[in-house]
């Protein structure tokens, strides 16, 4: 099976839900410490972008125990995740020091997760819980001290808030919303380039949902302000979590009313129109001139496909 067939339509990277969240669990401190400390309990080790693995005969493991991960040099703060089959998961870090000297050895490494994603290399079951662990950790360590105050807060109900010692102000894990569409206007649809896409790579145009605005509206004004396309008829197809660090891609059709392109090259490379003949080549990376879509690890491919395989109960 080719890490194309791991994602069949519909099914994009980090939308597969393995966990019970257990949140009743998250403000029972003697519980969660009962449960870390369980034999079966297990971990995602996060560095920056990238995932401590185990290096054996069959593969790369991802999910270690937690003492393991521990005498690997992951941070003892956990976050927890919650629960698989009845056995606790929890989220950690591990800083540079730690995995500079683990770089000597042979049984383990730090493995990019979108290259590992793209490759098929981790089941694609465990990115949800990947992604949940990524965006975490990510927040934690960004998110050290209170917003209102400047004092260092603290981790609470098993990671999912941080408290503030001082001004007594809590803060919790945000999700940005960002809305991806596939533009289209009769048999084309629009694709558009940003300057670090691999050479000859096209995908959706996509842009971050601005505060008071709805998904309908974010679709027309990043169009609009990208490619300079009126659009209406927004319609919703799927979301998929993107630990980047921490965004929530949701998915749009949209109509097109006008044709010609005013490309904002501070945002795009280029856009253009492509018929549907075209982009099937593209979609299954045999064009001729090596143009290509996105992977389908990603929510853009699968908006793509929806598209050319005509099923609009979906996606318009």
């Amino acid at each position: 099976m080719s890490a194309f067939d791991k994602y069949p339509l519909g099914k994009p990277a980090f939308v597969t839900n393995i966990l019970d969240r257990a949140a009743h669990l998250r403000t029972n401190d003697e519980k969660l410490f009962a449960l870390e400390n369980q034999r079966n309990a297990s971990a995602y080790v996060i560095y920056r972008d990238s995932l401590l693995v185990k290096q054996e005969a069959d593969g790369p493991r991802v999910l270690l125990g937690v003492e393991e991960a521990v005498k690997l040099g992951a941070n003892p703060g956990t976050i927890f995740l919650g629960l698989r089959d009845g056995a606790p998961v929890f989220g950690m870090g591990i800083s540079a020091t730690a995995v500079e000297s683990l770089m000597t050895r042979d049984d383990v490494a730090v493995t990019e997760l979108r290259g590992m994603a793209m490759q098929g290399t981790v089941p694609p079951e465990q990115l949800s819980a990947i992604a949940m662990a990524k965006s975490m950790v990510t927040w934690h360590q960004r998110h050290g001290y209170c917003a209102n105050c400047g004092t260092r807060t603290a981790m609470k109900e098993g990671g999912w808030k941080r408290e503030c010692p001082s001004c007594k102000a809590e803060h919790f894990p945000r999700t940005d919303p960002v809305v991806i569409m596939l533009v289209t206007h009769g048999d084309r649809c629009l694709l558009g380039r940003q300057k670090q896409f691999m050479p000859g790579m096209w995908s959706c145009l996509a842009g971050f949902v601005e505060a008071a605005e709805t998904i309908e509206d974010a679709v027309c004004r990043e169009i609009f302000e990208e490619a300079g396309i009126r659009c209406t008829d927004v319609s919703y197809y799927m979301t998929q979590p993107w630990p980047y660090p921490s965004s929530l891609m949701i998915g749009c059709s949209a109509r097109a009313l006008n044709e010609e392109i005013v490309v904002d090259r501070a945002e795009l490379e280029d856009a253009r129109w492509f018929d549907r003949a075209e982009v099937a080549l593209m979609h299954k990376r045999q064009h001729p001139d090596g143009l290509f879509a996105a992977h389908p690890f990603a929510i853009a491919h699968h908006l793509i496909g929806q598209w050319l395989h005509g099923r609009r109960d979906n996606c318009a």
